[in-house]
């Protein structure tokens, strides 16, 4: 019973979580915006919310994806992001249990999800939240007993250099921006939460499904070379992915190679 209790519990602050995060992504890009005020309030017409109008996953079901006062759809990013904060937990408790590594990948997590959308909708990734990130995942690694410090330091200097050397370089020949400067800040971020050992498969598996996702944009789109996709997604997916999976996915590296 106490294990049910324990998932319950961290679900359900996952998801509480995840609807702050909502208006993070929804308030961030606005250069004049705030995370605090005002209070959650409907975007089309700005009628605040009622506490059971605001109940993560609940509330988006009992109204039937409707506003309560002026009848448009709300968007499904808002029980989306809910419930991938939710799922999230699950694993980190699953992987962590209640530890400072849980603490410390909560917070994590929780940035490149906010990371994924904003880039998704506006690409961009706010400096705000990279930069920061940066220094707090090494100050983090001081408190990560999988992590040592100097792994953490080398991971920002490599994630960081190697996205910046590419960005160069890709401009020297093409005089083309290629990589926007976001993208080498959070590969520096990724690096100072997860080490320097995590740099080859984030690199690798975002651009795998980078490369097919802009196969298909450009499918779509019908632009060709000129077509554009936020690569932060993927960058943010793969950090994730290697978080959970990092074990198997060096052992089977070392098979590999």
């Amino acid at each position: 019973m106490d294990v049910y209790l324990g998932f319950s519990t961290v679900f359900i602050f996952g998801i509480i979580v995840g609807s702050f995060l909502n208006v993070v992504i929804l308030r961030l890009p606005d250069p004049d915006g705030s995370i605090v005020f005002p209070s959650s309030h409907c975007p089309a017409c700005n009628t605040s919310l009622k506490w059971y109008d605001n109940i993560p996953l609940l509330s988006f079901v009992f109204l039937k994806r409707r506003c309560r006062s002026c009848g448009k759809l709300i968007s499904w990013q808002y029980p989306l992001v809910e419930l991938l904060m939710g799922i999230m937990s699950l694993a980190l408790y699953d992987k962590f249990f209640i530890s400072s590594r849980f603490l410390i990948f909560f917070i994590y997590c929780a940035a490149l999800l906010v990371i994924i959308f904003i880039d998704f909708y506006h690409q961009i990734i706010p400096d705000v939240i990279s930069i920061p990130g940066i220094f707090i995942g090494f100050a983090l690694s001081f408190l990560n007993p999988d992590l040592a410090w100097p792994d953490s330091g080398l991971g920002i200097l490599l994630g960081g250099g190697v996205f910046y050397c590419i960005s160069a370089g890709y401009y020297l020949v093409t005089r083309r921006i290629g990589m926007g400067g976001g993208d080498i800040k959070l590969l520096a971020m990724i690096g100072a939460f997860q080490g320097w050992q995590s740099l080859p498969f984030v690199i690798f598996g975002s651009s795998v499904t980078g490369i097919v996702a802009g196969l298909w944009a450009m499918a779509e789109q019908k632009k060709g070379g000129q077509t554009v996709i936020p690569y932060g997604p993927f960058l943010a997916g793969a950090a994730v992915v290697y978080l959970f999976f990092d074990q198997s996915i060096q052992l089977f590296l070392k098979r590999f190679l």
